[in-house]
């Protein structure tokens, strides 16, 4: 089967919507501090999902990861481990900015980083700036960074008008623009390194695609051990993070069921009285009911994560010559999702008209880009 980019984005859109929706389960956790159910997501994400899906869709998975060159896993595990950095502080930039506005600015910077640092290492940037497909595709890109700009005023408006009550009754207890907003611009820039490191790694999906023809499978899956690797270097800086987290906080007695705290949760609202509220679940430990729950959603946000490069690998296959556009499809269609999960969890509930307006016509602009990133990738494959 041969590229098609209308199909490709599809994927990129599936694959947004699971980035967009792995940090909901982290708001039912009870009880339980961010390094504890991050570095949970991440085994479930970056070690246990990676290679069991790998091996159910690509034959001899071991012997592609084998038959590797050393030099290309050893640099899609250093991009890695960079673009570990940047989830870390991710996850931060959430916690200090909500869902759509954390997710807007930082995968901002993602986009414009990882969409055109590629292509202008490898010498491809004269000729996609001469070709009206490449001019296309650089538009629809020019459309996502401008859309994030719009949803950054559209942040920092919401800043402005939205009380420190109504922020905690929201889940956004810690809400703060400037403080969001550098960790964001960090996470971003770093983040974007996980596209060098699908790029490293393309001698692996090579000899995948070699196994999947020779067992009549599809090519569809052939960057799927590619994304084992570049994940191994995401796990090693986030297992490092959180095992000095948990030192330093003496968490670990947390993952038996000694009482943490939850970041992401509801915080209490102010104004409630003393008899609305029972210290004990404060001071108790947690019972084995929402223990088990928190390991369960702690893995599931970590599997539902990984579902987005599940996705993406299958979208690049689909989008032709010009598959480096594939990175600002999959940061759009996340924003996307993540401004449409912000709406549905009321963060911007009483906001002017005009912060709305702002939200509105930011979602406007990353629709359209991917249609024309789409429509680009479309003129070069016909």
């Amino acid at each position: 089967m041969g590229p098609n980019p209308f199909v490709g984005v599809l994927f990129h859109w599936l694959g947004g919507l699971c980035s967009a929706s792995n940090f909901i389960p982290f708001r039912g956790i009870k009880r339980w501090s961010w390094e504890i159910y991050w570095i949970i997501q991440g085994v479930a994400a970056w070690l246990i999902a990676p290679p069991l899906l790998a091996a159910i869709f690509v034959p001899h998975l071991f012997a592609v990861l084998h038959a590797a060159p050393a030099t290309s896993i050893a640099w899609a595990v250093f991009w890695g481990t960079l673009w570990g950095v940047g989830g870390l502080t991710f996850g931060l930039a959430i916690r200090y900015l909500g869902l759509g506005l954390g997710y807007a600015i930082a995968l901002g910077f993602c986009t414009a980083f990882g969409t055109l640092i590629p292509p202008i290492f490898h010498g491809q940037m004269h000729t996609i700036l001469h070709e009206r497909s490449g001019q296309v595709i650089l538009c629809g890109v020019a459309m996502c960074i401008l859309a994030i700009a719009v949803s950054g005023a559209a942040g920092y408006s919401k800043e402005q008008e939205v009380s420190e009550e109504d922020k905690a009754a929201a889940g956004e207890r810690d809400f703060s623009f400037v403080k969001g907003l550098i960790i964001a611009i960090f996470a971003g820039i770093m983040s974007s390194f996980f596209a060098f490191g699908l790029d490293a790694g393309k001698p692996i999906a090579d000899i995948a695609r070699i196994q999947l023809k020779a067992a009549g499978g599809k090519d569809l899956y052939s960057n799927l051990p590619v994304l084992i690797v570049v994940l191994w270097g995401g796990f090693v800086t986030n297992l490092i993070w959180s095992a000095i987290l948990i030192v330093r906080n003496r968490s670990i007695g947390q993952f038996a069921g000694a009482p943490g705290d939850n970041p992401m949760g509801t915080a209490t609202v102010t104004g409630e009285t003393l008899q609305d509220v029972d210290p004990r679940q404060f001071t108790q430990r947690i019972s084995s009911g929402v223990l088990t729950r928190n390991y369960l959603l702690a893995a599931s946000a970590g599997v539902i994560w990984y579902f987005q490069f599940f996705f993406y690998s299958m979208g690049t296959t689909k989008m032709g010559k010009y598959d480096f556009a594939s990175w600002t499809l999959h940061m759009a269609s996340i924003i996307i999702f993540a401004n449409l999960w912000g709406i549905a969890l009321k963060e911007w509930r009483d906001t002017s008209l005009r912060t709305r307006l702002l939200v509105g016509c930011g979602l406007a602009l990353l629709i359209g880009s991917t249609v024309v990133v789409g429509y680009g990738s479309y003129l070069k494959v016909s």
